[in-house]
């Protein structure tokens, strides 16, 4: 048998974990609100939607989910559009938000491993 000391792993206190739940709650309901208010502002614009509102409302769209699970019908996809550019836009907005949340994720998850 070998003498290989053995690292402990330390759990989080409780506290840390409550202050990382009430954060993820609070900035949860800041990211609904706000949701809310610009695709409530959005709708009541009259002008089709361009490339620029399909990047906003693509960019928003996966932060809807709360809302939506919450049965809070949120609008995520503008039907009175200009077509080609604004779906091009959505699309654009989609992949630019996911990349930025997933990119961050993965940073963050490298930056765990490197300290283990």
């Amino acid at each position: 048998m070998s003498d290989t000391p053995v690292k402990a792993i330390t759990p989080l206190p409780w506290k840390k974990i409550a202050t990382r739940v009430v954060t993820i709650l609070l900035l949860a309901a800041a990211v609904g609100w706000t949701l809310n208010h610009i695709s409530a502002s959005l709708q009541h614009n009259p002008d089709p939607a361009g490339f620029r509102r399909g990047m906003i409302q693509g960019a928003l769209m996966p932060m809807a989910m709360p809302n939506l699970l919450f049965g809070k019908d949120v609008t995520i996809y503008s039907t009175n559009n200009t077509g080609i550019t604004y779906k091009l836009g959505y699309t654009a907005g989609v992949n630019t938000c996911g990349a930025i949340f997933f990119g961050f994720f993965f940073w963050k998850v490298s930056r765990w491993r490197k300290r283990a």
